[in-house]
């Protein structure tokens, strides 16, 4: 058992904060004409003693499930701490997610009252209450009728009902796993889990821990990442956080929100990276001279000061690019930009590096659903490029060697602290599994510790396999560096049991149009990935990539390309955007099986 620091519930992080900076500004949703309106944090205070009132009306008590299917909002917000407040558990789910995983954790968690979204996702879901005892009533964001969430404020209001505070034990939400391997298993994260991670993170970052800090919102909160890292962690020195529109309005949004933290996924910088040389290539002539004379000035500067060197020429070019070409880049980002986390995959050091350089440093972090996320995190004061730092604040990180190689001498990641989760919900078969009998969480992840304490992650387990000459393939870190070529969108890598590995290619046909245009070449999709000279090119820029990192015997032998796209709509990605490899194996196997 765990002591717990202070705040050690949810309903207490959130009526401190509302205490403590009624005035601040706390959500913020980009308007039509590109100006934000913002919500305070008494407003957001008032709404949620509404809101637990009129959840108290439809008679939610203490363990009962409430549900939301909706995307990042003011209102996915309100639902939680008003369910917090009663006692009850929040259930989490994605508005891009399947009809029948919405009914199966619906079900499997026993959901009394749905908030949904809108009435497109109430029309979907409707006929649950007939299929699934515990399911009593659906309410709507937005709408004006009678079921709307604003109605149910409006009931609540009259009849206040005060909260109550939760034992850290309790559990506040259930974190469905993206269900790579079959079906979804709902990870019951407690009020401790929560309170104890986002303290460990801001710990690490007390800089940015003041008042006038803000975010953008771009990790979902049905993950526990979103949740821990930003809304509860914020709650903490009273900051702002602004909505993303969507992704494709993701750069403006940033410039327009001014952040001084993003928290995102790699795949984010490794767009923002692929874009801005993509510009500096099509624009060409004194612009891209510059930037690459700040590039290979900054890359100098910083090998020159890890051996305590220093070179006057190195140091005015890139006072120049910094000050004509990176600075520009920054105030892109708003001109506020401290500084980034990320986690989910370790990011391309190179990528890392450059970030650092222009005065964007992106810390690796690294988590899982089943542990708040948080595990290790690095920081201003403790960062090591290729590594995911070190340990928070009392969790302790140890590597089992039984499960790894001896010659790097790396094996299973098994977590031990308060962020470790209760148990995966009315699974405890699965739980078992994962459980070691002193209280660690068995991660599946492959890593090192070196010297110093910071963690490396080298692979994963269930994802890892043998080719036939009995030699180890990863391949999720082939596929990460293969999404880094500008004209790949997505790829995916086989050969368990084979001789080699074969890689299927999704092209970025975004990026090929211009190219094939230029060559005289068919923009149509499907004749794109069957012409010989396309695929003669994706290839050679994936070998010619891959040869610098990886052995001959990892890298691809045969290509396969497609013109669909691996998404969540499909169904061949997670919501964490991680390939179901199981998905995409039995769509393309005909394909897979004639490159052998």
């Amino acid at each position: 058992m765990y002591k717990y620091h202070k705040p050690d519930n949810l309903v207490d992080l959130f009526e401190d904060a509302v205490r403590k900076w009624p005035e601040n500004n706390l959500f913020g949703k980009i308007n039509k004409a590109g100006a934000i309106d913002w919500l305070t944090y008494s407003q957001i205070g008032e709404r949620v003693d509404n809101f637990r009132s009129g959840l108290a009306q439809l008679g939610v008590t203490k363990n009962d499930a409430v549900g939301i299917i909706a995307d990042n909002r003011p209102e996915w917000a309100v639902g939680a701490f008003a369910a917090y407040g009663l006692g009850a558990t929040y259930i989490l789910m994605y508005e891009a997610e399947l009809q029948s995983t919405w009914k199966y954790i619906i079900g499997d968690s026993a959901v009394k009252v749905l908030i949904v979204a809108n009435k497109k996702i109430h029309d979907m879901v409707k006929d649950f209450t007939a299929e699934i005892p515990s399911l009593r009533h659906i309410i709507v964001i937005d709408s004006d009728e009678d079921n709307s969430m604003a109605a149910l404020e409006k009931a609540g209001k009259e009849k206040p009902v005060a909260s109550i505070k939760p034992d850290p034990y309790d559990v506040a939400a259930l974190v469905y796993t993206s269900g790579t391997t079959g079906e979804p298993k709902g990870v019951e994260l407690t009020h401790g889990n929560f309170t104890s991670n986002a303290r460990g993170g801001f710990l690490l970052y007390p800089d940015q821990g003041r008042e006038d800090a803000r975010s953008v919102s771009i990790l979902p909160w049905a993950h526990s990442f979103g949740q821990t890292a930003e809304l509860y962690n914020f709650f903490q020195f009273g900051g702002s956080i602004v909505f993303m529109r969507s992704v494709k309005t993701l750069g403006e949004d940033i410039a327009i929100s001014k952040p001084t933290v993003i928290v995102a996924v790699p795949r984010v910088f490794n767009k923002i990276y692929d874009g801005l040389w993509a510009r500096m290539n099509e624009t060409g002539g004194l612009p891209k001279k510059l930037f690459v004379m700040g590039v290979d000035s900054a890359r100098k500067k910083r090998l020159l000061a890890k051996d305590g060197k220093s070179s006057l020429i190195t140091n005015i070019a890139f006072y120049i690019a910094n000050k004509i070409v990176f600075s520009k880049i920054r105030r892109g980002f708003g001109g506020r930009l401290e500084g980034a986390m990320t986690a989910s995959a370790t990011m391309n050091p190179e990528i890392s590096n450059f970030f650092f350089d222009i005065g964007i440093p992106v810390y690796d972090c690294y988590g899982l659903s089943e542990t708040s996320p948080g595990v290790t995190m690095s920081c201003p004061s403790a960062y090591r490029i290729g590594s995911v730092g070190r340990a928070m604040e009392d969790v302790r990180v140890v590597i089992d060697t039984s499960k790894g190689d001896p010659v790097i001498g790396d094996g299973e990641i098994v977590v031990y602290g308060p962020n470790v989760m209760k148990c995966y919900h009315n699974k405890p078969e699965a739980t078992k599994a994962v459980m070691t009998d002193d209280g660690g969480f068995c991660t599946g992840d492959r890593g090192r510790i070196d010297e110093d304490g910071y963690l490396h992650i080298t692979g994963r387990i269930k994802e890892q396999y043998k080719l036939e000459n009995g030699k180890y393939v990863f391949p999720a870190s082939l596929e990460e560096d293969i999404r880094l070529i500008p004209v790949v969108a997505n790829a995916m890598i086989y050969g368990e049991g084979r001789e080699y590995n074969t890689c299927i290619v999704v092209p970025d046909f975004v990026v090929l149009e211009k190219y094939a245009r230029e060559k005289n070449i068919s923009t149509d999709p499907d004749e794109l990935v069957s012409n010989a000279e396309i695929q003669k090119m994706i290839i050679d820029e994936i070998k010619a990539l891959l040869q610098k990192k990886y052995g001959g015997y990892e890298i691809p032998r045969k290509f396969s390309f497609i013109s669909e796209d691996f998404t969540l709509e499909n169904g061949m990605l997670t919501q964490t955007m991680k390939l179901k490899r199981r998905v995409v194996m039995d769509k393309y196997r005909e394909q897979i099986e004639a490159m052998y």
